[in-house]
């Protein structure tokens, strides 16, 4: 395509020859003749000042004296245009039900999904239309998901939740009677489990992203809009507002309220409620202005270690050995 068209459907300003042919897009780096490159952080503005990209979508505000480029508002949104543009999403290599995969008869499925082989849908679960299904997911009985649902290899939707009654040193099961319901537009990474409830329904808002091992436990409540990195685990009975981000291996504990708009930083163990929009840190999670103090402190432990021993023995009285008076 012209670089041209491109700006014109990204909405970009292009600022140079708009005649020059794009065949496909690469990082600033790789990026040589014929290719699109983007910029949407400061911290490669080196590989930005010697790429030999064609063209590159950056920010407002950024120069170049040699280099045709493509301003945006959201360089990065536009990046993700110009990237279905061009190259476009996984084209899959049959329509429907693949023959090899097992679908109960009482299942519903909508129009243009695809499902892969090795699928598992059970009985009376519903899926919505453009979905996909990749191999080896499982969809428990009576699960239901919204329509351009994707569902990567590996992921189990509606597994038990792990609830039971211990009585004089016995684990008795409890049935698990809710189901799990999924909202449109959400996408769920491979080898991911979510559980269903015990007695209410494990919610997945819409447009909500999990990203691969991810556990989602019984009749927890995720919000619409929210981003949830690799190997999260949230316990059950948990309720996370809507657009909350979560890094990598987060920990929740269960029956607790994320609020509305919160960042949970990678690896942080949240035990309490958090207030919405609020940005958490650490093991436990705390705010993330006092966590840094907490983790600045924590690497000089041994340095005032030596100084309070120091302390001590200056400020010990002389033994009565000592005293010759």
């Amino acid at each position: 395509m012209k670089l041209s068209e491109i700006a014109a459907h990204i909405n970009a300003e292009l600022i140079g020859d708009g005649a020059t042919e794009i065949h496909s897009i690469a990082a600033l780096e790789q990026a040589g003749p014929g290719q699109l490159s983007f910029l949407s952080n400061a911290k490669y503005l080196q590989e930005f000042e010697s790429t030999r990209a064609a063209a590159v979508i950056v920010p407002k505000g950024v120069e170049s004296d040699r280099l045709t480029l493509l301003r945006s508002k959201d360089s990065y949104y536009a990046f993700a245009q110009a990237m279905v543009l061009l190259h476009g999403h996984r084209r899959h290599p049959h329509v429907g039900i693949h023959p090899r995969a097992n679908v109960d008869p009482t299942a519903t499925i909508g129009e243009n999904t695809v499902i892969y082989p090795g699928v598992f849908v059970g009985p009376r679960a519903r899926i919505g239309r453009d979905c996909i299904l990749y191999p080896n997911a499982v969809i428990y009985d009576e699960c239901v998901l919204g329509d351009r649902v994707i569902i990567h290899a590996g992921t189990v939707i509606g597994v038990d939740g792990f609830g039971y009654a211990t009585h004089a040193g016995v684990h008795h099961k409890i049935p698990q009677a809710g189901n799990v319901t999924i909202g449109d537009d959400v996408e769920i990474g491979a080898n991911c489990t979510i559980a269903r409830g015990a007695l209410v329904n494990t919610v997945i808002g819409a447009g909500t992203k999990i990203d691969g091992l991810g556990m989602i436990g019984h009749g927890a409540t995720i919000g619409p809009g929210c981003m949830i990195v690799a190997q999260v685990g949230i316990a059950g009975s948990t309720t996370v507002g809507k657009y909350v981000t979560m890094g990598g291996q987060v920990a929740i504990t269960g029956h607790l309220t994320i609020g509305d708009g919160a960042t949970l930083a990678g690896r942080s163990a949240v035990m309490t409620d958090i207030e919405p929009k609020a940005t958490v840190m650490g093991m436990p999670a705390m705010p993330v202005s006092h966590a840094r103090r907490v983790y600045v402190a924590f690497s000089r432990l041994p340095e005032l270690v030596d100084r309070v021993k120091r302390l001590e023995r200056n400020a010990e009285p002389p033994s009565d050995g000592d005293d010759k008076d």
